[in-house]
């Protein structure tokens, strides 16, 4: 599942849509993590520009859990792992 590919890639990791975003226009993630419960107005912008930059997309059910394997203690509705 996506939060096992989260915690191990703990250092390899950008949290939140903005930073997350930043560093796709940069090239330099090789993977993105979206919550599903994450209002979509927040992740709409990662989700297309992942789509035009053919970066590949996963979908998690809980921004908590997702929070969790980042290793903060509030949620995150993106996560990009770099390359």
């Amino acid at each position: 599942m996506s939060y096992d590919k989260v915690a191990q890639a703990k250092n390899g990791i950008i949290i939140g849509t903005k930073q997350a975003l930043k560093a796709m226009r940069e090239n330099r993630v090789k993977e993105v993590v979206i919550a599903e419960d994450a209002d979509l107005r927040v992740t709409s912008k990662v989700l297309t520009l992942a789509e035009e930059l053919d970066v590949p997309v996963c979908t998690v059910d809980s921004m908590k859990k997702l929070g969790q394997a980042c290793g903060i203690e509030v949620g995150a509705s993106a996560v990009a792992i770099k390359r």
